[in-house]
């Protein structure tokens, strides 16, 4: 079943928020001015940083498209693992790389509602990067006790049941948390309380146990307790989505406007020479969009889309917008 493809998206990935619909902007030619100083880059080998361990979905991503990186830009490419504090690492490390030829594959988060989250936050997502492509996208899925109800009947026991329910995730700012102050938000105004837990695997058992009467999780660590009928899937934090066509969206169950993603995104240092811009401007959404490379990533769990700049831009504007509306209402601050 498709559902089994989203078993390879890890926790890593889901450190931080995401919000809204991905957006492809069609491919933007190099333009006859741009094209001979875009052939002088690169001039030796290519770095890609990843805040996260080998192994992890960003760290697959990225080198899902070294290799094809590397031939069509003629030089070594390589990935280079700098993990923790949610990937804010690399972000730093990439944000005041000056060879030029330092990239990250970076999380929503470490662009999004990093800043608002982090008080002492070593660079500004604003303005210290040069977006290049949004690389590749992730739903979320709504898990309940399979005593549970369904589609609208759950929401509606979710608002009778106030601050009597709880809710679920990985820690303070976490893509579970952030996701679902969202959705309660969007869903009636739900008053379930937040539970922190050390790492999704203790989520599952709280909702396992009946600690918990929901979570928003990877549909990947859900799936084994959803197959045995343990747990139930009450559906997508985006659309029906390919990679998991067995679970209905959570608009069907009348939550309007809600869409909550995973992504990841390939950035450069903001003094990014124009050369080196030029280069992967075209060379990356082509890249992503060939169908050996979809479907490597659908393999591993992810969608892939291939953005222009402007378009990873815009994704970046909208989702700090929106989730930044959260973070203050919430008053939420991670340390």
């Amino acid at each position: 079943m498709n559902i089994f493809r989203l078993a390879t998206v890890l926790i890593a990935s889901l450190a931080m928020p995401v919000m809204a619909t991905a957006q492809t902007a069609p491919k933007k030619p190099v333009t006859k001015e741009a094209a001979p100083v875009a052939a002088n880059w690169p001039t030796r080998t290519v770095k890609l940083l990843v805040g996260f361990p080998g192994g992890s979905t960003p760290d697959m991503a990225a080198r899902t498209l070294a290799e094809p990186l590397s031939r069509a830009l003629g030089q070594p490419v390589i990935v280079e693992n700098r993990p923790g504090a949610s990937g804010n690492i690399a972000a730093d490390l990439a944000a005041k790389a000056t060879d030029d030829h330092t990239l990250a594959v970076v999380i929503n988060g470490n662009l999004t509602s990093a800043k608002m989250l982090y008080s002492r936050l070593p660079y500004d997502p604003a303005k210290d990067f040069t977006p290049i492509s949004l690389l590749t996208t992730a739903p979320l899925v709504l898990v309940a006790p399979v005593n549970q109800p369904s589609g609208n009947d759950f929401f509606l026991a979710a608002r009778n049941g106030g601050d009597k329910w709880n809710y679920g995730s990985v820690g303070n700012g976490s893509v579970g948390h952030l996701g679902m102050e969202l959705l309660k938000t969007k869903a009636g105004n739900l008053a379930a309380v937040h539970v922190p837990y050390q790492g999704n695997p203790q989520v599952i058992t709280a909702l396992l146990g009946g600690q918990i009467q929901m979570a928003l999780v990877p549909p990947g660590i859900a799936l084994p307790q959803i197959k045995a009928g343990k747990l139930k899937a009450i559906g997508l934090t985006s659309g029906r989505s390919a990679l998991a066509t067995e679970i209905p969206s959570l608009s069907e169950a009348d939550v309007r406007n809600f869409n909550l993603e995973v992504w990841t995104a390939l950035v450069g240092p903001a003094r990014l020479s124009k050369a080196a811009q030029a280069r992967l401007a075209l060379e990356v959404p082509r890249i992503i969009r060939d169908n050996e490379t979809r479907q490597k990533l659908f393999n591993q769990g992810w969608q892939a889309v291939g953005t222009s700049p402007e378009g990873l831009s815009s994704r970046i504007r909208s989702e700090t917008a929106i989730m930044g509306g959260i973070i203050s209402m919430r008053g939420i601050k991670v340390e």
